[in-house]
């Protein structure tokens, strides 16, 4: 399966390398700009330039990208997570948030509530909008 088969005509995704565990508002605020906006895919495991890089514990990051959603997004948006096999042994995991029907959804962390927004590829605090 290629990378472009698992997104298929999904126009909003974004990719990350890594599950950045110190970082987690890196791919957060993602999740909060597709559920303010007509959803979208995250997907962990492949790098910028589309190569597959896979996920070393795709059992534990799926847990860790779970429970970071429930406890930092506000509210809970739906969500459907996918583990997938690349190129036969590459793990990656794909997190399709869904069209938000009680917006604003927030990041909630360091002390702040920050609603974000996707503009083109790029998520963007809400009031930048």
């Amino acid at each position: 399966m290629k990378i472009t088969e698992l997104l298929g005509e999904a126009t909003e995704y974004d990719k990350k390398q890594a599950i950045e565990t110190k970082k987690p508002k890196s791919w957060l605020k993602t999740v909060s700009a597709f559920a303010n906006g007509s959803g979208g895919i995250l997907v962990f495991g492949i790098a910028d330039n589309d190569d597959i890089i896979g996920l070393a514990d795709i059992k534990s990051a799926s847990e860790f990208v779970s429970q970071k959603i429930k406890e930092r997004i506000e509210p809970l948006p739906e969500i459907f997570m996918e583990l997938h096999k690349l190129d036969g042994d590459k793990d990656i995991l794909t997190v399709k948030v869904m069209e938000g029907e009680e917006t604003p959804y927030y990041y909630k962390g360091d002390g702040t509530m920050e609603a974000f927004v996707r503009i083109g590829n790029e998520t963007v605090t809400a009031n930048a909008a």
